[in-house]
């Protein structure tokens, strides 16, 4: 998990590099598809279900699972790329928001909260704590900072499978829920939407988008239970954790 992880990350780290205004979103899928046969690794949404790309690409008001196409990313957006390359027979699943050019006020605002909402979540875990806890405290924080946290989708289990159980809820009940071990290992990923928590799927069965049209912003990171605590596998080697945009001084 060490090593997927940290080759998700560095893929990310690049990522950083090739996102402008003018980009399209197809030159991302192409850098994560060279990027992963360059270092003998696979990415792991290429074919899984039917999904055609490498990588998944979310702007804006697109909560997950948008498609690397053609569409050009333009100063002022925001967007969320989702990678997991698979290492070994290991999954390192990991994504990030990243700002182009001079992104709004608001935008800058919702990617700082829900960086800080996953990091939320990854500090309640420990040996010893519940699922429940994990889902409070990311719903806890999202919602002092006037913000909803999309219901539809959560953080799972991984390692040798991409989607393993448990699921990792962005919402409950502290103390509630099956208890966290030493070894565990799943992901943090809450999406937080400016607006309302509804989301809506469009045609192609995939994406994923505010019903509101509201901004929407995600982080994932790959995490595994230690006796202290909690190791997190996909951190940035480079510190580039939300690319274009300013964190609060708290950050892994």
């Amino acid at each position: 998990m060490r090593r997927a992880g940290a080759l998700t990350a560095t893929c990310l780290d690049g990522v950083a590099e090739l996102v402008s205004a003018g980009t399209p979103l197809s030159d991302i899928n192409t850098f994560v598809l060279d990027f992963a046969a360059a270092h003998d690794a696979r990415p792991a949404t290429l074919g899984y279900k039917g999904y055609e790309y490498a990588c998944c690409t979310s702007v804006n008001h697109v909560v997950c699972h948008g498609f690397p196409n053609n569409k050009k990313l333009r100063d002022g957006d925001i967007v969320n790329v989702d990678v997991t390359l698979v290492v070994d027979g290991w999954h390192g699943d990991s994504s990030r928001m990243y700002a182009i050019g001079k992104p709004k006020r608001a935008s800058e605002r919702l990617v700082r909260i829900a960086f800080e909402a996953m990091m939320h979540g990854i500090r309640a875990v420990r040996p010893g704590a519940r699922l429940g806890d994990i889902g409070h405290a990311i719903q806890s924080y999202a919602a002092s900072e006037r913000c909803s946290v999309v219901r539809d989708f959560c953080g799972h289990g991984i390692g040798r499978v991409f989607h393993d159980s448990p699921d990792i809820l962005n919402f409950g009940r502290p103390n509630t829920g099956p208890e966290l071990r030493e070894g565990m290992i799943f992901t943090v990923e809450p999406m937080i939407n400016l607006g309302r928590p509804e989301v809506k799927m469009l045609a192609d069965d995939w994406t994923a988008v505010t019903r509101d049209r509201s901004l929407s912003a995600q982080f994932e990171h790959s995490i595994g239970v230690t006796v202290e605590g909690f190791e997190i596998f996909t951190l940035s080697p480079r510190g580039l954790d939300a690319p274009g945009v300013e964190l609060a001084a708290e950050s892994p």
